[in-house]
């Protein structure tokens, strides 16, 4: 399903507009319509009032896709530690047993970089049926171990690294979801276009130029605020660092 908020620049793009006209609506009908004697203080203190309400939003919802960026990278490190720890603990299993699961290990973090690495959907879900698989290769190979009952003390600390690599995924993939509602989007683009009305209402013919600052800074936060919040179409991504560089240590191992 398209989603906009998925593509910062459409987002950009799309605000501007909305913030450029209407605030040439504003100049409109300030132009059309005289104002009433006495009723600037009043009108002051609906826009001041009315910036302040959207400084907040715009704040909180900065704040948001800040702490949602900061999960992301969490998730990536904790997900590296896990296989890594996993990697190790293979040697707790069976010679054989151990040899499959480290060899299933590295092309699940191959798989796990790819993941992070990719932008298009449809070789995301791909790399979503490629990984399901081989979780379900690690998990069985692990358990098989448990079947003899001298191993299976030892191999339940592999099973339980094992469980926790495979939570981690799920984490991962949960926070990648975690975005910043629509209905607080549809808020913060609401008030913006009320402001840029106001300001539009006020802006008179010599002082135009300056109605084109609040649109343009508006427009650029919410940029900022959609591609830190998108976590594969911006230009501020979470890098796969963590797994990389296991992937490099793994990869350098003499067999």
């Amino acid at each position: 399903m398209f989603n906009p908020l998925d593509f910062p620049f459409l987002v950009l793009g799309g605000a501007l507009t909305i913030f450029l006209v209407a605030g040439w609506i504003g100049g409109s009908v300030r132009g059309r319509k005289p104002d009433p004697e006495g009723t600037h203080e009043d009108f002051m203190f609906v826009l001041g009032g009315t910036l302040t309400l959207l400084g907040l939003i715009i704040g909180f919802s900065f704040s948001m896709a800040v702490s949602r960026y900061d999960q992301r990278k969490d998730y990536e490190e904790q997900e590296a530690n896990a296989i890594g720890t996993e990697y190790v603990r293979a040697d707790l299993l069976p010679a054989a047993d151990a040899g499959k699961v480290r060899s299933l290990l590295k092309s699940y973090l191959d798989l796990r970089i790819r993941t992070y690495q990719t932008r298009r959907r449809a070789k995301l879900r791909e790399l979503d049926a490629e990984t399901a698989r081989v979780q379900s290769q690690l998990w069985s190979a692990v358990t098989a171990s448990t079947a003899s009952a001298q191993q299976s003390v030892m191999a339940l600390l592999a099973v339980a690294g094992m469980n926790d690599v495979l939570n981690s995924q799920g984490y991962t993939q949960a926070a990648w979801r975690n975005r910043i509602p629509s209905a607080a989007w549809a808020l913060m683009l609401t008030i913006s276009a009320f402001c840029n009305f106001l300001i539009g209402y006020a802006a008179r013919r010599k002082g135009m130029l300056l109605y084109l600052i609040l649109p343009i800074a508006l427009s650029i936060s919410l940029f900022l605020i959609a591609d830190i919040d998108s976590p594969r179409s911006g230009i501020i991504q979470v890098e796969p660092q963590n797994l990389e560089s296991l992937a490099d240590s793994l990869h350098s191992e003499r067999p």
